[in-house]
């Protein structure tokens, strides 16, 4: 069952959603060639901790961390390491918090240094597919007009959506109902109505869209060890029917 919120709960996920969008901002600033993902990881736990928050996903089912690091291939959820980030890599970062009783959950990838044109096209792409994402996420419409959105934009452009992971609903619970899966066909899945909050998560490879969990438990890679991207924001519909995007990139 997808559980609707009042504006006031979404005002006050809008709070922890504000102190997320800086977190996460900080820590794709702090991204360069010769830095650890596990610093990476330091760095989100020390300023969760100064905003008066929780993280998210560390405890999560036993999740060792407060941020998830996806390297190159790894599609999400890689466990910070002592990996040294290199020049033309790319990383996805993956980031939750926990603020007045209420998650919120968001996620970018960047370069490291100077990347591919393939890489910065990947990249690109999958952040114009959320945007694109967000445009259907409207009352009225459905859940599969959003993963139909983000499919044939991708598709088109050359890339694949990674069929066994999705999006999600979020609140009091880090996942709720539904799941918003990235592909499909319009006019499918549950309508969208006043209250509901999720994000919403292209995960987009640049080659096959098989993934494969890795010896961890954690972490997915692509089938094929190409490069993947994932862009994740908030968005909450107000009682009023209003789109409102909760989180912000500032990369």
């Amino acid at each position: 069952m997808i559980k609707i919120k009042t504006d006031k709960e979404i005002e006050t996920m809008q709070q922890g959603a504000d102190i997320l969008s800086a977190i996460l901002a900080k820590v794709c600033k702090a991204v360069k060639p010769g830095i650890t993902t596990k610093s990476l990881d330091n760095l989100a736990s020390d300023l969760i901790a100064k905003a008066g928050a929780k993280p998210s996903f560390k405890g999560y089912n036993g999740y060792p961390a407060a941020l998830c690091a996806s390297v190159n291939n790894i599609v999400v959820h890689g466990i910070p390491n002592d990996y040294i980030l290199k020049e033309g890599d790319i990383v996805g970062l993956d980031l939750g918090v926990f603020y007045k009783g209420f998650h919120t959950d968001m996620a970018a990838t960047v370069s490291v240094g100077e990347t591919s044109f393939e890489n910065q096209r990947l990249i690109k792409s999958t952040k114009k597919a959320l945007r694109l994402a967000i445009a259907k996420a409207k009352v009225g419409n459905t859940f599969g007009d959003i993963g139909n959105t983000i499919q044939r934009y991708i598709e088109d452009q050359g890339f694949s959506v990674v069929r066994d992971l999705c999006g999600h609903g979020v609140g009091k619970d880090l996942h709720e109902e539904p799941q918003i899966v990235n592909y499909g066909q319009r006019h499918t899945g549950e309508i969208i109505k006043p209250g509901m909050v999720f994000c919403v998560e292209p995960m987009i490879n640049m080659g096959t869209y098989e993934i494969k969990l890795m010896p961890d438990n954690w972490a997915y890679s692509t089938k094929d060890r190409l490069p993947s991207a994932h862009f994740e924001h908030v968005i909450a519909i107000t009682s009023n029917g209003k789109t409102r995007v909760l989180t912000k990139f500032d990369l």
